[in-house]
């Protein structure tokens, strides 16, 4: 079961490559698509790279390329099947200090004081709070979806 079985997270990208990684939603060009831990903004995802690096400079021009196609392509199958008001894209690598990026959907019901700021300052119980986390009970259709979403765009892509 996913919230038992956390070793996955240890190395995210490794668990990626060797297929035990219970996020990923598929694998593209740059890297691997991964659903957010946390689900208090349906859709999230991230963009984790196929090598670790510290940041997106430490990528070659076609590498970076191919990181900031995969990230808007994830950012459009979001749109598809959540229909958020806009997408944000962020790419920090502060906290775990390796490449990757979040793909955040922002909503018209989202509370009007979060609205225009960054979804980092929104209350820690949101990401932290099992009722928000991932689940196969309450996101697996949403999980598969964006699946679905995401093979047909890369197949039109690639």
């Amino acid at each position: 079961m996913l919230e038992n079985n956390v070793a996955w997270k240890q190395d995210r990208i490794l668990s990626a490559h060797r297929g035990d990684n219970p996020m990923v939603l598929a694998k593209m060009k740059s890297g691997f698509a991964v659903l957010g831990d946390t689900q208090f903004l349906p859709g999230y995802c991230v963009l984790l790279p196929s090598v670790k690096v510290d940041s997106l400079n430490d990528l070659d021009v076609k590498q970076r390329s191919d990181y900031l196609l995969d990230m808007s392509i994830i950012g459009d199958v979001i749109n598809e099947v959540c229909h958020p008001k806009r997408i944000n894209y962020s790419i920090y690598g502060n906290t775990d200090a390796f490449l990757h990026a979040h793909i955040f959907p922002r909503y018209e019901w989202e509370p009007k004081e979060n609205i225009p700021k960054p979804v980092w300052l929104y209350a820690q119980e949101k990401w932290t709070d099992s009722k928000y986390l991932y689940s196969i009970d309450k996101h697996l259709i949403l999980k598969e979806k964006l699946i679905d979403k995401l093979k047909e765009r890369i197949k039109q892509i690639y």
